[in-house]
């Protein structure tokens, strides 16, 4: 004889919506490339507050109305995940706005391919990758280092519940997984 657990069987029953703490594990990977970009596991896996536009709004479709325990198995294009780079989000910033109180460019730092974090004049934090380093310039893209790649979702649901008042009022997860204040 089995033996029915109401907590248990509330929690199983709830669904993916609006202002649901979401709890998850997946692999994304180039959905071209197959190459793994990302991969979460039980011990650290991504924690969430649904429906906030913290998320690609595509990847929030594709599970809206999921429950504990349902595998998904996605792509997303381009140009509805990260977009599509943009010319403009590209500079040539001069190499002596890097240099350091002796006016020394550190070689070792500021690498090609390396990510940088920067601000602009309004004090907006942005990340850099270096493309491309000269003699008098350095060549910074602030495109998303994912953009221009389709990308490839597989997973499955750990955890649902409704957010707390002050999840939903400050936006985000509280609590394990999530933002402690």
């Amino acid at each position: 004889m089995s033996t029915f657990v109401p907590h248990l069987y509330k929690i199983n029953s709830m669904t993916i919506a609006e202002n649901m703490v979401v709890t998850l594990n997946y692999k994304l990977s180039n959905h071209k490339t197959g190459e793994t970009i990302e991969e979460t596991t039980p011990e650290q896996p991504m924690v969430f507050l649904y429906g906030v536009g913290g998320i690609i709004p595509r990847f929030e479709s594709n599970i809206s109305g999921m429950k504990v325990g349902d595998a998904f198995d996605f792509h997303i294009e381009a140009h509805e995940a990260y977009g599509i780079s943009d010319d403009s989000k590209i500079a040539m910033i001069p190499l002596h706005v890097f240099h350091d109180e002796q006016g020394k460019f550190d070689h070792d730092y500021f690498t090609v391919d390396a990510m940088i974090p920067m601000s602009d004049g309004d004090g907006n934090q942005l990340r850099g990758i270096i493309r491309e380093i000269n003699e008098e310039d350095l060549k910074m893209d602030f495109n998303h280092p994912l953009a221009d790649t389709d990308l490839h979702f597989s997973g499955s649901i750990a955890e649902i519940r409704t957010a707390t008042a002050d999840e939903i009022a400050h936006g985000h997860v509280h609590g394990p997984g999530g933002h402690h204040h």
